[in-house]
């Protein structure tokens, strides 16, 4: 189960990341924080899919 927060967590980063770099930054420092970003969306989507290819846990 806590996995999966830290998969929430992850989603949340990237929101709040890709936030920042489009309001906030320019340059490569923007593409810097996409780069993450990305990553950061990347690794919660596979725990996501993992948790839920898993079923239940009873």
């Amino acid at each position: 189960m806590w996995i999966s927060f830290a998969g929430i967590g992850l989603f949340a980063i990237s929101v709040l990341l890709v936030t920042i770099s489009r309001t906030k930054l320019s340059g490569a420092w923007q593409f810097l924080m996409s780069t993450i970003a990305f990553l950061c969306f990347i690794v919660a989507s596979i725990i996501m899919v993992f948790i839920v290819m898993a079923g239940p846990s009873a």
